[in-house]
């Protein structure tokens, strides 16, 4: 074998080869220079490019290399093993760098559309139509790469026309088994054009509180509130109802909820609340009130409405005012909180004896 590599029609391949890879080398030094100063300023461009920079130093130099390979006599030993292989590389090149593109590409619209502002519900609608898009597509090439690199083998070729051929109880197995991940895989084109939910939406899920985290290609990941990650798979979402607290609008109306005795005066409380509710930060000046809205036999519920332009700071309005109202009536109207009374005079309700007791009764009356 070493003779066979060391022969001269052997050492000319390889001094092209050399050469071409070289050359391939080169090229890609030379492209990603220009490439560079091309897209300076642009965002979505120079995104791309900074994510094919590392495949396409693979890819180039393969490329030429089977150049070479392609031009090498037919007879000459070893060249159908070594065209094969270096094929099989090349596709996982071309294959990686449309994959890193499609990434580049996602990466870039999200980079022109910053979530970090106030008002960042069309920011995330578009990452969140970037990300599953991407993931999609790239989901895609990949299973097309893997096809063409199966297609070389004679073999694999093969067994395809076979299975394609007998596809009747197989086809229907697999398909039954694919099911879950096809379902998915639509479910998350739905989601990527429909948007029921998108990233950082805020999410009430099986009675979970918890921001949208990250969405892939088959499930959602959601940050609760104290840190867990709940994972739910794409196809819950398209089935099942939901919460969403930021589908239009990240702003929000919150309430804080009081049970104070009937003499509590209604006057000094509203005072109270249009006094300290603009010395919090999270209020945006929309809506502060307080409503009388339900009452028992024994106390008042009072309803307080604050509302925040997000739903973190809603909760956090939401318990300083609480606080607020509090400390003010047990400062101001302590007597007005609420209590259980008994009237002096009054009949007490009759004791309801204690099982054990009775029979502790029938004993001793038995002893007697």
């Amino acid at each position: 074998m070493l003779d066979e590599l060391l022969s001269p029609p052997w050492l000319r391949a390889a001094i092209a080869a050399a050469l071409a890879v070289a050359v391939g080398w080169l090229a890609y030094r030379a492209g990603g220079v220009v490439l560079r100063r091309v897209t300076r300023g642009t965002i979505v461009p120079q995104a791309i490019v900074r994510a094919i920079r590392q495949p396409a130093q693979w890819a180039l130099p393969l490329l030429a290399l089977q150049l070479v390979w392609q031009g090498a006599p037919d007879d000459l030993r070893f060249i159908g093993g070594v065209r094969h292989a270096t094929a099989l590389l090349l596709i996982a090149a071309f294959t990686a760098l449309a994959m890193r593109a499609i990434g580049g590409l996602a990466d870039g619209v999200i980079a022109r559309h910053p979530a970090d502002v106030v008002d960042n519900l069309q920011a995330r609608r578009i990452h969140t139509q970037a990300r599953v898009l991407a993931r999609s597509a790239s989901f895609g090439v990949l299973l097309a790469g893997a096809s063409f690199m199966l297609m070389t083998f004679p073999g694999a070729r093969q067994v395809g026309a076979s299975l394609l051929a007998s596809a009747g109880v197989v086809g229907l197995v697999a398909g039954i088994a694919a099911r879950p991940v096809f379902s998915n895989l639509i479910a998350g084109l739905q989601i990527a054009l429909a948007q029921p939910i998108r990233i950082d939406d805020v999410l009430i899920v099986q009675g979970e509180w918890g921001r949208v985290e990250e969405i892939t290609g088959t499930y959602v990941v959601l940050k609760i509130w104290d840190e867990r990650r709940l994972i739910i798979p794409l196809q819950w979402f398209i089935e099942n109802p939901f919460q969403n607290w930021t589908r239009s609008s990240a702003e929000l109306l919150g309430t804080v909820f009081l049970n104070v005795d009937f003499g509590m005066p209604l006057a000094p409380l509203r005072a109270e609340l249009e006094r300290v509710v603009p010395t919090f930060s999270e209020w945006d000046g929309r809506v502060a009130i307080l409503q009388v809205t339900d009452t028992t036999e024994r106390t008042m519920q009072l309803r307080i409405l604050v509302t925040a332009q997000s739903s973190p700071q809603a909760f956090d309005l939401r318990c300083k005012v609480r606080e607020a109202m509090i400390d003010f009536m047990q400062r101001e109207y302590p007597q007005h909180l609420p209590r259980v009374r008994v009237e002096h005079g009054a009949p007490l309700p009759e004791a309801v004896p204690v099982p054990g007791m009775v029979a502790n009764a029938v004993a001793d009356g038995a002893a007697r």
